[in-house]
């Protein structure tokens, strides 16, 4: 395991009981713990990104805040839903939330997953081409998201321009050299982790997926991730691929931890079933005392084919509590799963 980062889903709730009660308090917070997770020497802060719920959504701002906050952490989304986003538009975001981190955005996206209205995709004016679904359409402007951060121009000049145009064709600006190599997709089957594979883009896969053979989730995601890096192989790509897996794990060492997360219920995988009639396999928590969960994760295969570990954390605790939280990780349990 060479790189652990947390990731948070962003809830935002009025109830009493929780620390993040408006859409400010859980910006502002994403911010604060990511700075504390730098301190605390974690690699990484990650965001997920839902449209028409109280949690996170709009990703560019809060990922060039968290950049101008910090100094080395990686910073990343798992996942932008592509059906919702502009290629062009979200090119120029990305490079500029990339120039202002000085090149640590790893951008997590994905064709989308359930959604808390009927075709949101529409509202924000994108529509299915005819024969394609709206998974295709959010492959394919994944694609053309891709393809617009090789920075090759495209666009004709105009001849009588506002400012002055270097020669040939443009491309979007602000452009920032080697974003590309840091996009990375969220893969619910192996078939789209192997199409992820042979376009060039590392590999994230998340607590649930298409159950494909009716085995344990951390077996079947252990075989999507050898699915992927053999495709990478075959498709000749020069460099090394990254993949990372989330995971809900929580070391259980003082009455606080117990209170929270000491009461069990997470100890086994849920089937259920997403996109209508499609079975998924949605793989369980982790929590226990230290030396158990030591134990439990390195019977974990999937944690043991990945690269990063994401760490989904109960961001509605505030950001004291999710320090512990981290913290408790990295010293108890990280070391010995062979982190550093």
């Amino acid at each position: 395991m060479k790189k652990i980062a947390f990731l948070s889903f962003g809830h935002w709730t009025a109830s009493p009981q929780s620390q993040t009660q408006s859409a400010a308090d859980t910006l502002l917070q994403s911010i604060d713990l990511a700075a504390e997770a730098e301190r605390l020497g974690i690699d990484g802060a990650y965001f997920r990104v839902h449209h028409f719920a109280r949690q996170l959504a709009s990703p560019f701002p809060l990922l060039a805040a968290v950049g101008a906050k910090t100094r080395k952490i990686e910073i990343g989304t798992a996942v932008i839903d592509m059906r919702y986003e502009n290629p062009h538009y979200m090119a120029e975001d990305a490079g500029a939330a990339d120039l202002i981190a000085g090149g640590r955005l790893q951008l997590g996206i994905s064709r989308g997953s359930p959604e808390q209205v009927i075709d949101g995709w529409s509202y924000f004016g994108y529509t299915p081409r005819e024969g394609e679904s709206d998974a295709d359409m959010g492959r394919r402007h994944a694609k053309e998201f891709f393809e617009l951060l090789r920075g090759k121009g495209f666009a004709q000049p105009n001849p009588r321009p506002m400012f002055p145009n270097p020669p040939g064709l443009l491309r979007l600006e602000p452009f920032s050299e080697g974003l590309r190599d840091r996009i990375w997709w969220g893969a619910g089957s192996n078939a789209t982790a192997v199409w992820a594979a042979r376009l060039g883009m590392n590999l994230q896969s998340s607590t649930l997926k298409f159950d494909e053979t009716g085995e344990p989730f951390h077996i079947q995601q252990a075989a999507q991730i050898r699915a992927f890096r053999a495709a990478w192989k075959e498709a000749g790509h020069s460099r090394t691929p990254r993949v990372s897996v989330s995971r809900s794990i929580f070391a259980l060492i003082d009455d606080r931890d117990r209170a929270y997360f000491g009461r069990g219920g997470q100890e086994q995988d849920k089937v259920g079933f997403i996109d209508g009639n499609r079975q998924a396999v949605f793989g369980r928590g982790y929590a226990a005392e230290p030396d158990v969960l030591i134990e439990e994760l390195r019977k974990d295969e999937a944690i043991t084919e990945a690269d990063t570990l994401l760490l989904t954390v109960p961001n509605q605790l505030g950001v004291a509590y999710n320090a512990h939280v981290l913290e408790a990780i990295l010293t108890t349990v990280a070391p010995a799963l062979g982190w550093r």
